[in-house]
């Protein structure tokens, strides 16, 4: 058997793959049901700009470091990581941002396939006609049935493992007849669907009211919450901290012009935003009634309502949620790929076998998020449910923290000549702007994101009744900086009502989801609340 060392993790063969591959990895669930509901609460085209300043000033030297450390080692980022340490003989507690990551990835990807699971459910539920004339209420029992119901929890393991399969499936392939040749295909087949979508909602929609909500500059909405609001979905969502860019930057073929498929692929994640953010207000009856709607609420009950009064509603709400499934299946493939490279490389074992156990070790996580809506709904440790702490470590702490080690490692811990090296050939007032972004900016930045993410998690798990020592005496603290990451980008109960006053409303009170059968409890309240998921990580 190879030693690790010598086990070949294979490449891309056309330059252009990378570009479709971390296309892929970025366009991710938060462009859905994150980023129109940022953009029409936060001053519409000047929150974009704001989102594009955080991406090219902030998150994309970070972004350019974990793709370059990858294509220089040709090595994942644990083995990347390895090399650089040796080669810089600094201590090997810096292979932690190595390993930190690669948990971070798999934690993120068992949960990331659970929603894929219920999108795929969705397009054989629209496809039946589930939809058609249905309203909040019905749609609201529909979601519940699937995610909620302890009685039915067996029904959502089968979606969940069908989901996983096809992810598997591509990566027991290989990097080139299975990930290169997927990702060259259902990634522009992906953006070719979103783009039919939006033509037909905004041919049978009101596309006035979606410009005025997106793209119209309304600086009356802009505070400092947008300028923070900005920063943490552009951190999020590029799926910095989690070793994919790193693996993708180790696969590039010969030819390939990193830095700029970077910042194409940067400027394309914001084009889909907005497309899909114009795509879902165009279908609201009134221009506006999404507004302060986000998240589980948004993506799996209120849009399937208003799909469900259009003509044709099954072709439609089927080939929406079809949409969604590709893009889950494309982020899950990426989010695969780093944790099947750090296995191959750690064990030196075959491509199959390597994507068969890691995907069975998801498949085995994913089921604790899982049964967390049903079963072990009520069996909630300090007031929250295995999954609300697998979100709140990955998104609060191991994402940060690797990004953090990996920014002060490039920018403190090696030679400027090696690090400058490393980047490659790039215009002198680009390099010099990485190199002390790298430095200086980022660590400082990343950790206020981090800090920011587990205060108001910690104060939303007290909102919710957690009896955590969090909530206690330093109750005061924790709140002032809780109600303030509720400003930028906290989760918003779905509510009946809706924000008229542009400003975000506190959390209300989750009640914890009853195993009581469905039958002896109110219709759809046991569906999955906006409270219960912050959405970064996806």
């Amino acid at each position: 058997m190879p030693t690790p060392y010598q086990t070949p993790i294979g490449s891309f063969t056309r330059p252009t793959t990378f570009f479709w591959a971390a296309v892929g990895a970025t366009v991710g669930l938060a462009n859905l049901w994150q980023f129109p509901y940022l953009a029409s609460l936060h001053g519409g085209g000047l929150f974009i700009l704001l989102y594009l300043a955080c991406l090219l000033l902030v998150t994309l030297p970070l972004m350019v470091t974990e793709a370059t450390l990858g294509r220089y080692s040709r090595h994942g980022i644990v083995l990347a990581m390895d090399g650089f340490i040796r080669s810089a003989k600094v201590s090997r507690w810096w292979m932690l941002a190595g390993r930190l990551g690669i948990l971070a990835a798999f934690l993120v990807l068992s949960f990331t396939v659970v929603f894929g699971a219920i999108a795929l459910a969705y397009v054989f539920f629209g496809a039946m006609g589930k939809f058609s004339g249905v309203d909040q209420r019905g749609a609201t029992e529909i979601l519940s049935g699937l995610v909620s119901d302890p009685r039915e929890y067996r029904l959502f393991m089968g979606w969940h493992a069908l989901f996983l399969i096809l992810v598997i499936w591509v990566s027991i392939q290989g990097v080139v007849k299975g990930l290169e040749r997927t990702l060259r295909v259902v990634v522009p087949g992906t953006l070719l669907l979103m783009l039919g979508l939006f033509a037909l909602a905004a041919w049978h929609g009101r596309i006035d009211g979606a410009v005025s909500h997106l793209l119209e500059m309304h600086p009356e909405d802009v505070t400092l919450g947008s300028v923070k609001a900005a920063l943490f979905h552009a951190f999020f969502t590029l799926g910095l901290g989690m070793g994919v860019w790193a693996i993708f930057g180790a696969y590039t073929a010969p030819g390939t012009r990193l830095k700029r498929s970077i910042l194409a692929v940067v400027l394309m994640d914001t084009l889909v935003a907005m497309v899909a953010g114009l795509m879902i207000f165009a279908v609201a009856t009134d221009g506006s009634s999404f507004d302060g709607e986000r998240g589980f609420g948004l993506l799996f009950v209120s849009l399937p309502v208003t799909l469900g009064q259009l003509p044709a509603s099954q072709f439609v709400v089927a080939a929406v949620f079809l949409m969604v499934v590709m893009i889950v299946w494309t982020t899950s493939l990426a989010l695969m790929e780093p944790v099947v490279g750090w296995f191959r490389e750690w064990m030196g074992a075959p491509r199959g076998w390597s994507a068969l156990i890691v995907g069975l070790g998801v498949w085995l996580a994913g089921l604790a998020s899982l049964l967390s809506f049903n079963l072990w709904a009520d069996d909630r440790f300090a007031g929250a449910t295995v999954f609300r702490w697998l979100e709140l470590i990955t998104g609060g702490l191991l994402i940060p923290a690797a990004a953090i080690l990996i920014s002060v490692f490039t920018g403190w811990r090696l030679t400027r000549s090696l690090s400058h090296r490393i980047l490659g050939q790039a215009p002198a007032f680009f390099a010099g702007i990485w190199f002390w972004v790298m430095r200086l900016v980022l660590p400082v930045v990343v950790a206020y994101i981090g800090v920011q993410y587990t205060a108001f998690s910690l104060t939303n798990l007290c909102d919710s009744g957690s009896d955590g020592i969090w909530c206690g005496q330093p109750a005061t603290v924790m709140s002032e900086m809780g109600d303030d990451a509720v400003a930028v980008e906290g989760p918003a109960t779905q509510t009946p009502s809706k924000q008229g006053d542009g400003q975000s409303e506190a959390p209300a009170e989750t009640p914890p989801v009853s195993k009581e059968p469905a039958g002896e409890s109110a219709p759809g309240e046991n569906a999955p609340k906006d409270g219960d998921i912050l959405y970064h990580s996806v």
